[in-house]
Parts: structure tokens; C-alpha cells; sequence
């Protein structure tokens, strides 16, 4: 088990950008395959971007392509959310997520969890 607390969160206008941090406890934070999902008001969890443990192979959901890069630091045991261009639909609680499968893109495998971070865009 790895424990994760966000950080970054916070009310930005539509245009603006964010930077969120997740700190992760425990000696193994580069044996983890790290994520950051989201989940709106009436809206499911979604997984948003994820990176692999050396750092090398990235995911990221259509909506942000372009927008929002994940990356980490492994000697800090942190990863990071940059997030540009933010527009209202990008509003949510924003989790960070990991776990020790290779697969980026299968959110049901991540079975570590932060306490979630609000981001609010206003228009």
C-alpha cells in the first residue's frame, strides 16, 4: 500500500492553468504506475492521464490531449498534473490513483487512492 495526498487544487478562470502534486509515501513509489482521475458533480470517476513507473510511456483521456501532462519524479516520490487551456467542463474533484499493473489505460486496477483535490473553472 502506498498513501497519496493531493495538493494544486483550487478556482481558476477558463483559459488559466494549474498545477496539481500528489506526494506518495513509502520507499516504492517507482515500482507504481500513477494516475490522476476525476469525478464531476452527477458524473462518474473518469480516468484522466496516467504514467508509467520509469516515466517513459504516458496516457492521456481524448478531453485533455493537448491540454494536461502528467509527469513524475520518482526521487521525490511525487506526480504532477499540469493542466492549460482549462475550460468549465474540466471541473471536478481530482483524485490521484496508483497501483502495480503495466496497463495504463485500465482504471479498475488502480487500488490506491488520495483523499481528491477540488478543481473549479469558471467560464
Amino acid at each position: 500500500q502506498v498513501q497519496l495526498v493531493e495538493s494544486g487544487g483550487g478556482l481558476v478562470q477558463a483559459g488559466g492553468s494549474l498545477r496539481l502534486s500528489c506526494a506518495a509515501s513509502g520507499r516504492t513509489f517507482n515500482s507504481y504506475t500513477m494516475a490522476w482521475f476525476r469525478q464531476a458533480p452527477g458524473k462518474e470517476r473518469e480516468l484522466v492521464v496516467a504514467i508509467s513507473q520509469n516515466g517513459v510511456s504516458t496516457y492521456q483521456t481524448d478531453s485533455v490531449k493537448g491540454r494536461f501532462t502528467i509527469s513524475r519524479d520518482n526521487a521525490k516520490s511525487t506526480v504532477y498534473l499540469q493542466m492549460n487551456s482549462l475550460k468549465p467542463e474540466d471541473t471536478a474533484v481530482y483524485y490521484c490513483a496508483a497501483k502495480h499493473g503495466f496497463r495504463l489505460w485500465v482504471s479498475y486496477e488502480y487500488d490506491n487512492w488520495g483523499q481528491g483535490t477540488q478543481v473549479t473553472v469558471s467560464s
